[in-house]
């Protein structure tokens, strides 16, 4: 089985690739989903108000706005949030690997926006980043209501696209329209096919 992380910045279209990815019957695993299944769990819960504050825990459940603002400018609380979340998603992923390579998969794309930031991207045997020009990521996360001082706040927060890119074993240039990008796709796909030749060759 080949795993395949996915990555990129906020607005740069990732989500959108996966899911046309997902439409062409390829398995594909979001760490955003698992994390946001993680701080439902209540051990989850109990660390995040033992560790960060009851403040951000409110009728069983995480104050998910309270909680990302304060991270947002506090290093430290952001640390103490990975430090909980982060093994929990690792652990869940590596399950969920483990039972598609199981059921005979033979390509796994693992969507993720902070693979390089955290060093998950380690664990893949290739790494997809989908890239767009910064005026056309600011314009996206505008038409999704996106304030400009929010804006401002996330991107800062990523490792910058241009050395994504070449940290990556492919790059899907995300800048027009959706046939283009569906061309982009096409690119990916003979590249999978190629590192499929590779591996069963080795």
């Amino acid at each position: 089985m080949i795993t395949i992380g996915i990555t990129g910045i906020i607005g740069s279209g990732k989500t959108t690739v996966s899911s046309i990815l997902k439409t062409r019957g390829f398995e594909i695993i979001d760490l955003d989903r698992l994390s946001k299944e993680m701080i439902k769990k209540e051990d989850v819960l109990a660390e995040i108000r033992d560790r960060l504050g009851a403040e951000y825990v409110s009728e069983n459940a995480v104050n998910v706005a309270r909680l990302r603002d304060e991270v947002f400018k506090n290093k430290a609380a952001l640390r103490t949030l990975e430090a909980i979340v982060h093994p929990r998603v690792r652990n869940a992923l590596q399950q969920q690997l483990n039972e598609l390579e199981r059921a005979g998969t033979k390509v796994v794309f693992v969507d993720g926006p902070l693979l390089f930031e955290t060093g998950l991207y380690k664990k893949f045997d290739k790494i997809v980043v989908v890239s767009a020009k910064t005026s056309t990521i600011k314009e996206r996360l505008r038409m999704r209501g996106m304030a400009k001082e929010d804006i401002g706040r996330r991107i800062p927060h990523q490792i910058p696209l241009k050395e994504k890119e070449k940290m990556a074993d492919h790059v899907i240039n995300n800048n027009g329209t959706k046939r283009g990008l569906e061309k982009e796709i096409e690119k990916l796909l003979q590249s999978i096919k190629e590192w499929e030749v590779r591996a069963h060759a080795s």
